[in-house]
């Protein structure tokens, strides 16, 4: 996925905000739809010899792991922020699923190397952007951009609505 994981962290955090108004849930869905993609730095430094999703900020299990350590944590020394800590690993998870769709997560790893992904984006274009653009799975990222773009303006109406009356 190229443009949709933080539309898809707002998705997740608005439904998130519907059944909790614990603190720091958006900001919490927001920074884990996307914090994954943060070892694009790492990548880019050096000199992208290894895809960025073989990186251990890309391993499912690691993720769970960190939840299974951090979420008791919370719960037990921070309560007030286990929903939005909750959220921020749910965020995270679906970003690889997101990433699942077009491009090879290791969701076994370190246990198993085995690359799954649900289709390969040829490269069909000398720039693999715009191979991407040209797939199908790029109008499935516009559709988590419009739901997350229609989600926005119906909380904006619902909020200005509470404001003027």
């Amino acid at each position: 996925m190229l443009i949709a994981h933080l539309p898809a962290g707002y998705i997740l955090a608005s439904a998130a905000r519907q059944r909790s108004a614990a603190p720091g849930i958006m900001t919490a869905a927001l920074v884990g739809s996307v914090l994954p993609d943060f070892d694009m730095v790492y990548f880019f430094l050096t000199g992208g010899k290894v895809h960025h999703h073989g990186y251990v900020s890309h391993w499912p299990l690691f993720w769970l792991a960190l939840a299974v350590v951090a979420l008791p944590v919370i719960g037990r020394l921070a309560s007030r922020w286990f929903p939005a800590a909750a959220v921020f690993f749910a965020a995270v998870v679906l970003h690889m699923i997101m990433d699942t769709v077009a491009a090879p997560i290791l969701w076994l790893a370190p246990f198993d190397w085995s690359k799954f992904e649900l289709t390969t984006v040829p490269a069909t274009y000398s720039n693999w952007v715009v191979s991407f653009m040209l797939h199908w799975t790029f109008a499935l990222e516009l559709l988590i951009c419009v739901t997350a773009l229609i989600v926005a303006v119906c909380r904006s109406r619902r909020v200005g609505g509470r404001q003027q009356a």
